[in-house]
C-alpha cells in the first residue's frame, strides 16, 4: 500500500488559529478514474487565504471540520488517464494538504519548465501573476505615480513594489517591524517603509503628496490610513485582507469606507487572478523578461517538511515570512 499522508482541519478556530486546529493522518494513496491524474505533490502554497476560506464562502465554498486541509501545490503525475498529461508532467493543482491527490485533467493546468522549479509557484505562479494584474490592469499606475502596497514583503508585495518602480513609481511599503522595513528598501527597492506596528501616521510623511494607487492586501488599520492619504480619482486595488481572517483584530472596520470613495472620487476594484486567464501568456513573457535581467528578485520562504505545513501557516499569519512561503513535501 503507498501511504498517503494528509493533514485535516480538524476544527475551525473561533479565534486565532493554531497548529492544534489540524490532524495529521495516513490513508492509502487513491487511483486515478477515467479522464483523471494521478498526482503526488513537491510543493504546498500557503498564504493568508488559506484562513479566509475558514471563515465562509469566498470565490471556493468555504472549509468545514474534518476535511483534507485546502491549498494548492505544484504536483507531478505519476499516473495519467488522459492523453494531455504523461508521467513526470509538473502541474499546478487544488490537491489540498497531502501527499497525492486523484483529479480530473480538466482541472489542471501544465507548468513549467522553471529553475527553480519553486519559481513555479512564485513569480510565476499565483502570486507573481496576482501582483502582475492586480496592479498593471486594476491599479493602472503611470509613471511618477506614488504606489503604496501594504504586507509589501510577502509573496504578492514583494512583487507589486518591484513591478511598480518597472512602471516608473514611486513606491512605499508597509511592513511590521524595523528589520522588514528595512529589508523593503535595501532588497526590493522601495522608495520608502512605514512599520505599521510603529506608527501609521508615518505614511502621510512617506507620501506628502498623496496616494495614487493603494495595492491592499491587509485591510483593517492600514487600508484606513491610506484612504484618508489617497489623492483624489486614486485606485485602490483590493487584494486581500489578511489582517481582517485572524485574530482579535479581525471585526476591525475602517474609518472612511465608504465616504471616501466619494468625496475622493476614488476607485476600488476587487479581482482574483483568474479574471485574467487569457492574458497569462503576455503576463509569464513579462514576468520572465524582468526576472532574466535582474529588475525583479525573487525571495522565496521555503520549509522542508509535509508536517511542518500547520504551524508554518500560522506563522505566516503571524508575517514571520519574508517573500512567497511554502512546504517542501519532497
Amino acid at each position: 500500500m503507498t501511504v498517503n499522508r494528509q493533514i485535516l482541519l480538524a476544527q475551525i478556530p473561533e479565534d486565532r488559529l493554531s497548529a492544534d486546529n489540524f490532524r495529521l493522518v495516513e490513508t492509502e494513496a487513491p487511483s486515478p478514474g477515467a479522464g483523471e491524474v494521478l498526482l503526488r505533490t513537491r510543493y504546498i502554497s500557503l498564504d493568508a487565504a488559506n484562513r479566509a476560506w475558514m471563515l465562509g464562502r469566498t470565490y471556493r465554498d468555504a472549509l468545514s471540520a474534518g476535511q483534507v486541509m485546502a491549498g494548492g501545490s505544484l504536483s507531478e503525475v505519476v499516473e495519467s488517464n488522459d492523453p494531455g498529461f504523461k508521467v513526470g508532467d509538473l502541474v499546478s493543482a487544488d490537491t489540498g494538504w497531502q501527499d497525492y491527490a486523484a483529479l480530473p485533467a480538466r482541472h489542471l493546468e501544465k507548468v513549467g519548465p522553471a529553475e527553480p522549479i519553486t519559481h513555479l509557484m512564485s513569480v510565476y505562479g499565483i502570486v507573481g501573476l496576482t501582483a502582475y494584474f492586480g496592479l498593471i490592469e486594476c491599479g493602472r499606475p503611470k509613471p511618477g505615480d506614488t504606489v503604496v502596497v501594504s504586507a509589501a514583503a510577502g509573496g504578492v508585495g514583494a512583487f507589486v513594489g518591484q513591478i511598480a518602480k518597472i512602471k516608473g513609481c514611486r513606491t512605499v511599503g508597509v511592513a511590521g517591524g524595523e528589520a522588514k522595513c528595512a529589508a523593503l528598501t535595501t532588497r526590493l527597492g522601495y522608495d520608502a517603509a512605514v512599520d505599521y506596528k510603529a506608527d501609521l501616521r508615518a505614511l502621510r510623511a512617506a507620501c506628502p503628496d498623496g496616494i495614487d494607487v493603494y495595492f491592499d492586501n491587509v485591510g483593517g488599520r492600514v487600508l484606513e490610513a491610506c484612504l484618508f492619504n489617497m489623492k483624489d480619482h486614486g485606485r485602490i486595488v483590493c487584494c486581500g485582507a489578511a489582517s481582517q481572517y485572524d485574530g482579535p483584530h479581525a471585526a476591525y472596520a475602517p474609518r472612511g469606507f465608504p465616504g471616501l470613495l466619494v468625496t475622493k472620487r476614488l476607485t476600488a476594484r476587487g479581482f482574483v487572478v483568474m479574471d485574467f486567464s487569457d492574458q497569462y501568456d503576455k503576463a509569464l513573457a513579462d514576468l520572465k523578461g524582468w526576472v532574466a535581467s535582474g529588475q525583479i528578485k525573487v525571495y522565496e520562504d521555503i520549509i522542508d517538511g509535509f508536517e511542518h505545513l500547520p504551524e508554518a501557516l500560522v506563522g505566516l499569519l503571524a508575517g514571520e515570512n519574508f517573500g512567497k512561503r511554502m512546504v517542501k513535501v519532497v
